[in-house]
């Protein structure tokens, strides 16, 4: 099954004016919305970062039909994995099988403020695998004793949970949690804009060579990539409002060690439109950017969510459910 999804921008807009975006999401024709958990934004002025746990479910409190979920939450933080088992199986029960756990590693922007001493890559995906195998048994049993490196509970059990339990994607951009995903998840995340040879040469292989080990078929898995599109009439327009999102387009480098959004905005607001908007599929012409998104069908990605930088979201939804959608929909059949 191919889906074709909308990044609610949690980072940009308050929560009213978000659930209004995925609401209408649905209403016009998308098949999934996907909101991210962040403490801080990546700006300081006009940011947001409402908590995704209460606003998601509020969303399925006003969708009927829409695959809602996280791209990404952190499970081993700022919360306990038991803690996100109780509350992604409540949300499966009041929308059963139309929620999904997206989870990742961690962003220090997100973590150090509170204080938590930022550890290496290492330690963090030691820690995103533990506590992926926890919620996970949590759903499959009762009374859960676990004796982790990094968590543990006693007799633990989660009382409310779906009958069928909630799908866990796994995000990542290199090959160690990407084969993670493939072992032991539902479901892989990644992001657009980066070489093509990223996702042909070393994220899919290592997606299917995860999956292989666990004597898995990677058609099982739904291969999900956030695309970042900035399409309007006007290009000119379409490249400027991907300066909101400078961020993005920053090195590792320089974004390394900051967890201030207001440094972070600094740095952002440095860049030139050329880099920010390097990220994005920049466009005006509907057949030229349908044929760009196309190329991540082709590399085999059955879950395209798509994530616009500019200020009228209401306008990019009806654009796009008017001129991109059909084509990609009639390319798929």
């Amino acid at each position: 099954m191919i889906r074709f999804g909308y990044k609610a921008s949690a980072e940009q807009f308050p929560p009213a004016e978000l659930l209004r975006y995925g609401v209408l999401a649905e209403e016009l024709g998308f098949d999934s919305v996907f909101v991210s958990d962040h403490l801080q934004p990546w700006r300081h002025d006009g940011g947001h970062a409402p908590a995704a746990l209460p606003w998601l479910g509020a969303l399925a409190a006003r969708t009927e039909r829409v695959l809602i979920g996280t791209s990404v939450l952190t499970p081993s933080f700022r919360y306990h994995p038991a803690v996100v088992a109780q509350a992604f199986a409540t949300l499966g029960c009041l929308a059963p099988e139309r929620v999904v756990l997206g989870v990742g590693s961690g962003e220090s922007l997100n973590e150090v403020p509170l204080g938590i001493p930022w550890p290496d890559g290492k330690e963090r995906f030691a820690r995103l695998k533990e506590a992926v195998q926890l919620i996970q048994r949590l759903w499959r049993e009762d009374r859960v004793t676990f004796e982790g490196q990094y968590y543990r509970t006693e007799n633990a059990t989660i009382y409310d949970k779906p009958e069928i339990p909630v799908p866990v994607y796994i995000g990542a951009s290199g090959p160690s949690a990407t084969r993670l995903a493939g072992r032991i998840a539902d479901g892989f995340i990644t992001t657009s804009g980066k070489g093509r040879e990223l996702y042909t040469d070393t994220l899919l292989p290592a997606v299917r060579e995860g999956a292989e080990k666990a004597s898995r078929k990677i058609d099982d898995l739904d291969l999900l990539i956030e695309v970042k599109v900035s399409f309007d009439d006007d290009h000119e327009k379409a490249r400027q409002d991907t300066r909101h999102w400078g961020a993005l387009a920053l090195t590792p480098d320089e974004k390394t060690g900051v967890e201030d959004p207001i440094e972070m905005q600094r740095r952002a607001d440095a860049l030139p439109v050329e880099r920010t908007a390097t990220r994005w599929i920049v466009s005006s012409d509907h057949d030229e950017h349908a044929e760009k998104i196309a190329g991540y069908l082709d590399m085999g990605f059955k879950h395209l969510v798509f994530h616009a930088p500019g200020p009228d979201q209401e306008r990019f939804l009806r654009l796009y459910s008017e001129r991109i959608l059909p084509q990609l929909r009639s390319r798929v059949s």
